[in-house]
């Protein structure tokens, strides 16, 4: 049975030991498993505090990445590079700490609108970089997910097809792909297949709406996507994202270009994607 979980981002802006303790219980409150931690600059965050709100509300955590320009693993800078390559070391001692198995994201390159193509020589960067931090990953009990999204947020893994391809170059078994159906909705060309492909290599998956708001309100077709996954025996963490200039901090807001309150509720939103993805996965439509 699959294990459902709400981003971190649903109820609070930041993770301040209160921040964390509200957003874990509401989570909870709204019937989830797990809840995504965001780990932005790893090394303000309490895993104390974070460990100590999950172990009292009961829930699980994953955590999620997305690398700033200054620390961007596929440059071709190696420098810019290896920064990168801390950032990841730093996020997934979090990570461990926090007693999460997964950390995924944007954690290739950086993330956010590039002015151009990769080089390959930053491809090869970010190849060897993942490998030795696969290897410490796998120390922890960690998979680490690259997230497959769109263009305008990173310029190296927009489809599942490159995603599998460059989990093959970098050839470590404890690295999976993560789908996004935000992300899947603006660059795939069939939904249904870029799940089925991605079977045996499939860790992770996001559920977001078209316009990052409530489910079942866009233009995702759910009812192709959950078919697939069902088809493919995907049985991992499904998390519901959704973002609102109400609750995401400025700074991720325009990371984002989220410019509106796509909802005005957060906990009647999480309860109410929760219920849709219940549904969904029951075969009882989406």
């Amino acid at each position: 049975m699959n294990k459902l979980g709400v981003h971190a981002a649903v109820f609070a802006g930041g993770w301040s030991p209160s921040d964390c303790d509200s957003t874990v219980r509401r989570a909870r409150a709204c019937g989830f498993d797990v809840v995504e931690i965001p780990v932005f600059e790893p090394d303000t965050l309490s895993p104390a505090a974070t460990r100590q709100a999950l172990e009292r509300h009961g829930m699980e955590a994953t955590c999620s990445v997305g690398l700033p320009f200054d620390a961007d693993l596929a440059s071709d800078d190696g420098a810019v590079s290896a920064a990168g390559e801390r950032y990841l070391l730093a996020a997934l001692d979090f990570a461990a700490a926090v007693g999460s198995t997964y950390l995924g994201g944007v954690i290739y390159g950086a993330f956010g609108k590039h002015s151009g193509p990769p080089t390959a020589a930053g491809r090869d960067n970010a190849a060897g970089a993942l490998r030795r931090v696969a290897r410490r990953a796998l120390d922890h009990g960690i998979t680490l997910g690259l997230e497959t999204v769109n263009r305008y947020e990173s310029n190296l893994l927009n489809t599942a097809a490159q995603t599998r391809a460059f989990i093959a170059e970098i050839g470590a078994a404890n690295i999976a792909v993560h789908l996004d159906t935000y992300h899947m909705n603006i660059e795939e060309d069939d939904l249904a297949r870029a799940v089925a492909d991605s079977a045996g290599v499939l860790g992770y998956v996001h559920i977001g709406e078209s316009h990052r708001g409530a489910l079942g309100t866009g233009t995702v077709d759910f009812a192709a996507v959950f078919g697939a996954l069902r088809e493919i025996g995907y049985d991992g963490v499904m998390t519901f994202e959704s973002f609102s200039s109400r609750v995401v901090s400025p700074g991720l807001s325009s990371t984002l270009a989220v410019w509106r309150d796509t909802w005005d509720d957060p906990d009647a939103t999480a309860a109410s994607a929760r219920r849709f993805i219940a549904s969904a996965l029951a075969g009882g439509g989406a």
